[in-house]
């Protein structure tokens, strides 16, 4: 029997089936009394929350998933074994941190674009505000954090490819990527400026979107916890 509450789950209200993580062993402390459950939507004791009002990501959307008292056969046990539920979960973290740094860095090469594009055309004092030196500053700032993104993204992607142990670089990749895109978009809308502000310009959309960035995945603060003790224990 599941029991129980999922919060914020992404296309919750959409999804035909439920990869769940629940503890199955109360006598096994940490990740070896957590195993991975195949759930489908019409399980008797499932049901739905309301779906959430958020900040931004308004098209994606999330909410509750409850269970209670929700009987799941023992074929719909990933992998067949019981306690390797966070197992199969950590399989795929790296992947999704990657994931998301690659989408942030995507994120933040349409809003530079958009930054540039305006800088160009809004004029002041009689000249482009793109030929002012501070505009110019967030422009580059911006370009060179969006270069390094891309080549950690680049780089912690081959690595997976290759077969390694990406777990630190899949959270240095998502960790700088995601507070960058964050910045790019906090001086695009600087760049805007009152423009920036009003939601026919779409900036503002962006600067509330990639806010999630940091969140999901690990937060950034996770993403050093992570980074922090593989390296200590790497050292040992």
């Amino acid at each position: 029997m599941l029991n129980g509450t999922k919060r914020y789950i992404t296309n919750a209200p959409e999804a035909g089936i439920f990869t769940v993580m629940a503890r199955t062993d109360s006598t096994k402390k940490g990740a070896d009394g957590i195993s991975a459950f195949i759930v489908e939507r019409g399980a008797p004791g499932l049901s739905l929350g309301n779906i959430d009002k958020k900040m931004g990501q308004k098209g994606a959307h999330t909410c509750d998933v409850i269970f209670d008292n929700v009987r799941i056969p023992a074929s719909n046990l990933i992998g067949g074994v019981e306690g390797i539920g966070f197992k199969t979960a950590m399989k795929v973290l790296d992947k999704g941190r990657i994931n998301i740094a690659a989408a942030s860095v995507g994120a933040a090469e349409r809003i530079l674009r958009d930054a540039i594009r305006y800088a160009k055309e809004r004029k002041q004092f009689g000249k482009a505000i793109g030929e002012f030196q501070l505009i110019q500053a967030m422009l580059a700032d911006s370009h060179a954090e969006i270069y390094a993104a891309r080549c950690m993204v680049l780089d912690a992607a081959r690595r997976r490819d290759d077969g390694l142990n990406v777990s630190t670089e899949a959270a240095c990749a998502k960790m700088f990527a995601s507070e960058m895109c964050g910045r790019v978009a906090d001086r695009a809308v600087q760049i805007f400026g009152g423009a920036g502000y009003l939601a026919e310009y779409g900036i503002e959309r962006f600067y509330r979107d990639v806010r999630l960035f940091r969140l999901f995945e690990g937060t950034t603060q996770i993403q050093q916890l992570v980074i922090a003790q593989n390296l200590l224990r790497d050292a040992a």
